[in-house]
């Protein structure tokens, strides 16, 4: 009876340990990893690589935390947010290509201003602009992108399952009024180290 318990309270442990990482989803945005495209393998490979560079961005002591996000996806690297000069951009670019496994570091770090209200409730209106066309869109997985805007520049990150729905997406955030440019890392599930049979 008593390893009967010991065994329950065993397997719960596990499962548990399970469902807290399956929830964590394409590009921790709270989606299943069953919904991502890229496999369980790559996944896993890619979150190492996302704690370890945020490890590094700790060990420096500076808040970057606060002011700096990073994405993996498939070993690309790609990194936004503010830093106070050029040389934390430079510092920080160079972190990320330590990282074991970096295939490619995107660095769209601008240098901090001004606090503008009404540019950053611009910039939040757009992003949401984007999302809602993109969950409405039939021809788009919404869920594997993620969005970013700033001083009406959008950054979109994500995974096309073809070239038809990554031409959406774009055509999709240059519809949206006032935004003055599209920057995306949109990869192809085919062009990925490794797909999903």
């Amino acid at each position: 009876m008593k390893y009967n318990k010991i065994f329950i309270l065993f397997v719960f442990l596990i499962l548990s340990g399970c469902v807290g990482y399956s929830s964590s989803g394409v590009l921790g945005t709270g989606v299943s990893i069953a919904l991502d495209p890229r496999t369980i393998g790559t996944q896993i490979d890619d979150s190492i690589m996302q704690k370890n560079l945020r490890a590094k961005l700790i060990a420096l002591n500076t808040g970057y935390m606060l002011n700096v996000k990073t994405k993996v996806l498939d070993g690309r690297i790609f990194i936004t947010g503010k830093v106070d000069v050029i040389e934390e951009k430079l510092k920080i670019t160079k972190l990320a290509w330590e990282i074991k496994g970096a295939r490619s570091v995107k660095n769209d770090l601008r240098i901090k201003e001004k606090f503008n209200f009404k540019q950053s409730a611009k910039d939040l209106l757009i992003t949401s602009q984007l999302r809602t066309a993109m969950i409405a869109s039939k021809k788009i997985k919404s869920v594997n992108y993620d969005i970013d805007t700033h001083k009406k520049k959008i950054y979109v990150y994500g995974i096309a399952e073809s070239e038809e729905e990554r031409s959406e997406v774009i055509k999709e955030a240059k519809e949206i009024l006032d935004v003055e440019d599209v920057i995306t890392s949109i990869f192809l599930l085919e062009d990925l180290r490794v797909i999903k049979n």
